[in-house]
């Protein structure tokens, strides 16, 4: 599965092969238990996204929610997309020292976590990541970058 037509997360969970669709629906406990109100879970870009309602923050340059994270079934891989990551160094370098302390490899691309199993990623890791950026920062980095 690359992109997903799902309208819900119910659906999307639903059409993975169940193998896939346990993975996804634990690391979507850890973000759903990990993150901070104000952010929506929605079905957005074919995937389960995490974000800021247009109702909150309505100025984004394409007009669609401003995104957290996203997590989906890939056609070979899981992903885990950590908008928060990218461009913070410091959550960079967390998210690579969990890796590390829990012996195991980080496969990462600009925001980009992919993983096969559970037991790829570090979930208390993940879970602090997902914890530390409120949206108020999120739209202040946002902002930020916009105005360059």
């Amino acid at each position: 599965m690359v992109q997903s037509k799902a309208k819900t997360v119910e659906e999307y969970l639903a059409e993975l092969p169940p193998d896939r669709g346990e993975v996804i629906s634990k690391v979507r406990e850890v973000i759903l238990e990990n993150l901070p109100d104000g952010y929506v879970e929605a079905m957005n870009w074919g995937m389960i996204s995490y974000e800021i309602p247009l109702k909150d923050h309505p100025d984004t340059y394409n007009g669609q929610p401003l995104a957290y994270a996203g997590l989906a079934a890939q056609k070979n891989y899981n992903a885990l997309y950590l908008m928060g990551v990218y461009g913070d160094p410091r959550k960079e370098a967390l998210l690579r020292e969990g890796f590390e302390r829990a012996g195991l490899k980080l496969d990462m691309g600009k925001s980009c976590v992919r993983f096969h199993k559970l037991e790829n990623l570090p979930l208390d890791v993940i879970g602090e990541i997902i914890a530390s950026l409120p949206p108020e920062e999120l739209i202040a980095i946002y902002e930020k970058h916009r105005k360059k």
